[in-house]
Protein backbone atom coordinates (compact mmCIF):
# COMPACT_ATOMS: atom_id res chain seq x y z
CA UNK A 1 0.00 0.00 0.00
CA UNK A 2 1.38 3.37 -1.01
CA UNK A 3 -0.33 6.69 -0.34
CA UNK A 4 1.03 10.03 -1.48
CA UNK A 5 -0.66 13.19 -0.24
CA UNK A 6 -0.20 16.55 -1.95
CA UNK A 7 -1.77 19.97 -2.31
CA UNK A 8 -1.01 21.49 1.06
CA UNK A 9 0.40 24.94 1.60
CA UNK A 10 0.00 28.29 3.29
CA UNK A 11 -3.41 29.91 2.97
CA UNK A 12 -5.11 32.87 4.61
CA UNK A 13 -8.12 32.40 6.89
CA UNK A 14 -11.24 32.03 4.79
CA UNK A 15 -9.30 30.60 1.89
CA UNK A 16 -9.52 27.25 0.12
CA UNK A 17 -7.27 24.34 -0.75
CA UNK A 18 -7.74 20.99 -2.45
CA UNK A 19 -5.71 18.07 -1.20
CA UNK A 20 -5.06 14.95 -3.24
CA UNK A 21 -4.04 11.45 -2.22
CA UNK A 22 -2.71 9.13 -4.90
CA UNK A 23 -3.00 5.47 -3.97
CA UNK A 24 -1.28 2.37 -5.31
CA UNK A 25 -0.48 -1.17 -4.31
CA UNK A 26 -4.04 -2.25 -3.61
CA UNK A 27 -7.42 -2.37 -5.34
CA UNK A 28 -8.38 1.23 -4.69
CA UNK A 29 -12.00 0.89 -5.81
CA UNK A 30 -12.62 -1.84 -3.24
CA UNK A 31 -11.81 0.28 -0.20
CA UNK A 32 -13.25 3.24 1.57
CA UNK A 33 -10.84 6.12 1.99
CA UNK A 34 -10.46 8.58 4.82
CA UNK A 35 -8.67 11.80 5.63
CA UNK A 36 -7.10 12.49 9.01
CA UNK A 37 -5.08 15.38 10.37
CA UNK A 38 -2.56 15.89 13.11
CA UNK A 39 -1.92 19.27 14.64
CA UNK A 40 1.25 19.97 16.64
CA UNK A 41 1.08 18.34 20.04
CA UNK A 42 -2.20 16.57 19.27
CA UNK A 43 -3.22 13.10 18.24
CA UNK A 44 -4.18 12.25 14.68
CA UNK A 45 -7.88 13.01 14.24
CA UNK A 46 -10.54 11.80 11.81
CA UNK A 47 -11.74 14.36 9.27
CA UNK A 48 -13.78 12.64 6.59
CA UNK A 49 -14.45 9.29 4.95
CA UNK A 50 -15.92 8.13 1.66
CA UNK A 51 -17.22 4.72 0.64
CA UNK A 52 -15.55 2.62 -2.03
CA UNK A 53 -17.93 3.72 -4.78
CA UNK A 54 -18.16 7.27 -3.48
CA UNK A 55 -21.85 7.20 -2.68
CA UNK A 56 -21.56 7.69 1.08
CA UNK A 57 -19.55 10.18 3.11
CA UNK A 58 -19.18 11.18 6.74
CA UNK A 59 -17.44 14.14 8.33
CA UNK A 60 -16.15 15.26 11.68
CA UNK A 61 -18.33 17.98 13.17
CA UNK A 62 -15.40 20.39 13.08
CA UNK A 63 -15.28 20.38 9.26
CA UNK A 64 -18.87 19.60 8.30
CA UNK A 65 -20.15 22.09 5.75
CA UNK A 66 -16.64 23.37 4.96
CA UNK A 67 -14.80 20.29 3.67
CA UNK A 68 -15.84 17.89 0.92
CA UNK A 69 -14.31 14.47 0.31
CA UNK A 70 -14.50 12.90 -3.13
CA UNK A 71 -12.73 10.23 -5.14
CA UNK A 72 -11.90 9.25 -8.69
CA UNK A 73 -11.55 5.48 -8.92
CA UNK A 74 -10.25 5.71 -12.47
CA UNK A 75 -7.31 7.75 -11.16
CA UNK A 76 -6.91 5.92 -7.82
CA UNK A 77 -7.13 9.29 -6.10
CA UNK A 78 -9.10 10.71 -3.20
CA UNK A 79 -9.54 14.44 -2.71
CA UNK A 80 -10.34 16.80 0.13
CA UNK A 81 -11.75 20.17 -0.89
CA UNK A 82 -11.33 22.56 2.00
CA UNK A 83 -13.00 25.95 2.15
CA UNK A 84 -13.59 28.64 4.77
CA UNK A 85 -10.33 27.59 6.33
CA UNK A 86 -9.58 28.58 9.91
CA UNK A 87 -6.28 28.79 11.80
CA UNK A 88 -7.35 25.73 13.78
CA UNK A 89 -7.32 23.72 10.54
CA UNK A 90 -3.53 24.00 10.56
CA UNK A 91 -2.15 20.45 10.63
CA UNK A 92 -0.49 17.72 8.62
CA UNK A 93 -3.16 15.96 6.60
CA UNK A 94 -3.04 12.22 5.86
CA UNK A 95 -5.16 9.80 3.89
CA UNK A 96 -5.74 6.15 4.66
CA UNK A 97 -7.62 3.20 3.27
CA UNK A 98 -10.16 1.30 5.34
CA UNK A 99 -12.33 -1.75 4.93
CA UNK A 100 -15.60 0.18 4.91
CA UNK A 101 -16.94 3.70 5.55
CA UNK A 102 -15.99 3.60 9.23
CA UNK A 103 -14.32 0.20 9.24
CA UNK A 104 -10.84 -0.88 10.13
CA UNK A 105 -7.92 1.10 8.79
CA UNK A 106 -5.45 -0.79 6.66
CA UNK A 107 -2.71 0.76 8.74
CA UNK A 108 -0.62 2.42 6.04
CA UNK A 109 -0.05 6.16 5.98
CA UNK A 110 1.63 8.47 3.55
CA UNK A 111 4.04 11.24 4.43
CA UNK A 112 1.23 13.72 4.82
CA UNK A 113 0.85 17.24 3.46
CA UNK A 114 1.18 20.35 5.60
CA UNK A 115 -1.68 22.84 5.67
CA UNK A 116 -1.03 26.14 7.39
CA UNK A 117 -3.82 28.67 7.80
CA UNK A 118 -2.43 32.03 8.79
CA UNK A 119 -2.60 35.68 7.86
Amino acid sequence: VKLVESGGGLVQPGGSLRLSCAASGFTFSSYAMSWYRQAPGKERAFIATISSAGGSTKYADSVKGRFTISRDNAKNTVYLQMSSLKPEDTAVYYCSARTSLLGSLLGSWGQGTQVTVSS
